[in-house]
């Protein structure tokens, strides 16, 4: 069996076709045989012709995705996507895709997607023959391989989403902490904030808790695109609150690792599930090494550590040590470490070169006039390579045809 989808075009006419190619006598034959013997009302399956009495081989059969519901619909149907894809089915046959041998042995299903508002027949016949040619390839050739799913699955984004899904999967970052509990300034904040894909914004502490979690809403309103991180300090009930946070709207929640390990581990599960990410807050633990042992003995580990020196405690001048890093990411494999209190412009790009994943930084850039300015300053600062080069931003809005 080989499997193959392919995305090409624009507008109501975006031809997307997914299909399936096998032996006659396998599965895929089964399923051809059921397609044209059970039928369904609006999504009557047809033989793909070349022309009136002349069907492709291997014999293909077009399904509609989308039904049905009149004659002219069925006409967009039965002419340009039928004869597209019978000509692309036709064409990879000659062009060696699909070996010439394997002709009457194959049979091809095809499901087609017409939108019930394509007009132009140009386009409905040009992108489902595009499209159908390149699944056809793909599943020849075994494309996607595991290792490009897993490499594309947090660089690229669905173009019918209606939102972006952020993952930071190219440290480091800089992270903003709203943690002042008046709106008004928090919102004056948000809106002077660049955008940029190195930029995370937490929903700190003192304003969740004047707020609430529906206070996420209010940020993801004026920056929709970013990442946004609440930081709730769970200290109990771990999967309700993980649950909230995931319902909010959020991107990630921040945990304390002060919590009881049972806490820890369930809000962990709960982010796992909900699909956020999980941040432990290391503030005021004694051994944060040892609690990351204690977790990985379950099997479940944070996806971001943060070691972090407390307001109260910078105030008074004490130096926080960030810990062992290297350490840290030893036990936790793909584990983020982000630093937290007393990080300033002279001291961030310090920090990304002990191995910070993300500098966490909030009234050095939340309490100043020109708070677009210093963020900026702060992000090139984060994005310092050793070689003093500043490493450059991402694109995470392709649709990509081919690769």
């Amino acid at each position: 069996m080989y499997v193959g989808e392919a995305l090409i075009g624009e507008g109501a006419e975006v031809a997307h076709i997914d299909l399936l190619i096998g032996d006659k006598y396998g599965p895929v034959g089964v399923a051809f045989t059921n397609a044209l013997s059970q039928l369904s009302a609006g999504h009557t399956p047809l033989f793909a012709v070349i022309r009136p009495n002349l069907p492709v081989k291997p014999s293909t059969v077009v399904v509609p995705k989308v039904t049905v519901r009149n004659m002219k619909e069925a006409g967009k149907m039965f002419g340009p996507a039928q004869s597209a894809v019978a000509k692309a089915v036709a064409d990879s046959v000659e062009e060696g895709v699909i070996p010439e041998d394997k002709a009457e042995e194959f049979v091809v299903i095809v499901s087609v997607f017409m939108h019930p508002q394509a007009e132009d027949y140009n386009k409905i016949y040009r992108y489902n023959y595009g499209a159908a040619k390149l699944a056809i390839k793909r599943a020849m050739e075994g494309f996607p391989d595991i290792k490009k799913v897993l490499y594309e699955k947090d660089r690229s984004r669905h173009p019918s989403l209606g939102m972006k899904v952020t993952k930071l999967w190219d440290p480091p970052y800089l992270q903003v902490a709203l943690d002042i509990p008046k709106w008004e300034h928090m919102e004056r904040v948000v809106n002077e904030l660049p955008r940029n894909d190195h930029l995370i914004i937490e929903a700190g502490t003192p304003l969740i808790k004047r707020y609430g979690v529906d206070i996420v809403g209010k940020i993801k309103e004026i920056k929709p695109e970013t990442f946004v991180i609440a930081d709730l300090k769970t200290l109990d009930t771990g999967n309700l609150e993980t649950r909230m946070v995931a319902d909010s709207g959020a991107d990630a929640v921040v945990i304390s690792g002060l919590a009881p390990l049972r806490t820890i581990e369930k809000a962990l599960e709960e982010a796992k599930k909900t699909g956020i990410y999980s941040s432990l807050d290391m503030l005021n633990v004694a051994n944060p090494i040892e609690l990351l042992r204690e977790l990985s003995v379950g099997g479940l580990m944070p996806d971001v550590v943060e070691l972090h020196r407390a307001i109260d405690v910078e105030e008074l001048g004490e130096r926080h040590a960030w810990g062992n890093i290297e350490e840290i990411k030893r036990i936790g494999g793909k584990i983020l470490v982000a630093v937290a209190g007393g990080i300033r412009e002279d001291n961030a790009s310090e920090a990304v070169k002990g191995g910070a994943d993300i500098v966490i930084i909030g009234r050095g850039i939340t309490n100043v006039r020109d708070v677009e300015g210093a963020a900026r300053r702060f992000l090139r600062l984060a994005r310092l390579t050793k070689e003093g080069e500043t490493l450059g931003e991402i694109d995470q809005y392709r649709v990509m045809t081919d690769f």
